[in-house]
Formats: C-alpha cells, sequence, structure tokens
C-alpha cells in the first residue's frame, strides 16, 4: 500500500485539472472499497485506488474536489438541508 507523505497530498490538492488527461486517471465507478474494513483501511484503500484524492474522473470528466477543514460531515450537511425544506 503506498503512503503518502503531506507534501504529497499538498501536490494533490493543487493539482491543475486543466492539465489532466483523463484516460491517465481511474474511473471512480469502477472503484471498490471494502466495507467491512475499518475506517482507516478503507480510506488508505480509496486513495490507493483512485491515485488522488482531491481529483476523480467519471467517465471522461474531471471532478476536483476540495474537502472543508471542519468536523461536520457529508451526512450532517445532508441532513441539514433536507430539514431546511421541511
Amino acid at each position: 500500500m503506498t503512503q503518502f507523505t503531506y507534501p504529497d497530498l499538498k501536490a494533490m490538492r493543487n493539482i491543475d485539472i486543466q492539465h489532466i488527461n483523463p484516460d491517465t486517471m481511474p474511473d471512480i465507478r469502477d472503484i471498490n472499497v471494502d466495507n467491512e474494513k475499518s475506517l482507516l483501511d478503507r480510506t488508505l484503500d480509496y486513495i490507493n485506488k483512485i491515485k488522488n484524492p482531491y481529483c476523480i474522473r467519471c467517465g471522461k470528466i474531471i471532478v476536483k474536489i476540495e474537502y472543508a477543514e471542519t468536523e461536520t460531515t457529508i451526512e450532517d450537511c445532508m441532513e441539514g438541508y433536507f430539514r431546511s425544506l421541511i
């Protein structure tokens, strides 16, 4: 399993998607992660399979992802959103 350093992750975060060939990236639709593993092992498995947690490919589309530095989860955000619709 590949281990990434902080400078590695920082470089991944700062990548310019305009200079990425989609054919060199794995497709997110083909990535499977074993849900029986621990959170840490699932995270490492995902990162190793996807190659860059900040930049993914879905079909021919490249998507750049930014992560907020917060304790709020996506589930918390979705719950708040749906509650606001009531």
